[in-house]
């Protein structure tokens, strides 16, 4: 932790000791507790990360897989994702309390420390087992092996690794949230085959664009923090141009898949599964 942040729970922007928010300063409120858990999530990430995850399925299946196995990948992709951001946010306290934009995130306290940072880890290890069982379980053991591999890369990799160390840390870091469409495929196919991977390349060359555009809004947070995210190292102008020729990369990344899928199409029929649409050929 930096001294900075580890200052007195009374000071806003500053850590939680899970006393904060409570009225009468002892027994914590169940629905605050929850929606702090909720929070620590990052929901509206998991619903970006999402909505890749059916567009694979879709494709894998070649028509609608069953509505079953559509809801355990969704859930259990919720909670790969939300045990990633949970110890995330375990982990970034300290520069969470520096940054405008986190300081109210729910172990700092303008967040109002409603969870001690022992909870937040354990409800992030809770919810990254509770994937493991559930793609296990009830898709495949790949879908689940690959969802832990996101887990494992985002916290270890992105978080611990690169995140305070190097520029680079959203180009290779920003691979853990290009995982749902490997899982996706995997739950359908039980296999991870060239269009999944075209489409993970897709993902993987898109991030590090749109996030330079939005972290050089939050430029100065980042700064604050000490974080060195490529708008607070670099120039506007030579951050523009990496985001010009990603999206560059990114469009031409799509050639092998077009030309997977117009072989595949001229040759191969839809895949059949329970409540599956297929095209009917004359």
């Amino acid at each position: 932790m930096t001294s900075t942040a580890a200052v007195s729970a009374g000071t806003p922007g500053t850590l939680g000791n899970g006393s904060a928010g409570r009225p009468d300063g002892g027994r914590r409120q169940p629905g605050v507790v929850v929606r702090a858990l909720v929070a620590l999530t990052k929901p509206r990430i998991i619903e970006l990360l999402l909505v890749t995850t059916v567009p694979a399925m879709l494709l894998a299946q070649r028509g609608l897989p069953s509505i079953r196995l559509v809801l355990v990948t969704l859930v259990g992709g919720t909670l790969a994702a939300g045990s990633a951001n949970t110890i995330n946010c375990y982990i970034d306290r300290d520069i969470d309390a520096l940054m405008k934009r986190t300081s109210r995130r729910p172990l700092v306290v303008n967040g109002h420390g409603t969870i001690k940072p022992w909870e937040a880890l354990a409800w992030g290890i809770l919810l990254g087992a509770g994937a493991t069982l559930l793609l296990g379980l009830m898709a495949n053991w790949l879908s689940a092996a690959l969802a832990d591999a996101a887990i494992l890369f985002y916290i270890f990799v992105y978080t611990l690794l690169l995140k305070r160390r190097s520029p680079a840390n959203i180009v290779i870091g920003g691979a853990a949230g290009c995982f749902p469409v490997l899982v996706g495929w995997a739950a359908v196919t039980g296999t991870v085959s060239l269009p999944a991977v075209v489409l993970f390349a897709v993902i993987f060359l898109w991030t590090p664009p749109h996030f330079w555009a939005l972290a050089m809004k939050f430029r100065k947070d980042y700064a604050a923090a000490n974080v060195p995210m490529l708008p607070v190292v670099a120039s506007p102008a030579a951050v523009a141009r990496k985001i010009l020729w990603y999206s560059y990369a990114m469009v031409a990344a799509r050639w092998p898949w077009s030309r997977t899928r117009a072989g595949s199409t001229a040759s191969s029929p839809p895949r059949s599964a329970p409540g599956s649409w297929s095209r009917r050929t004359s």
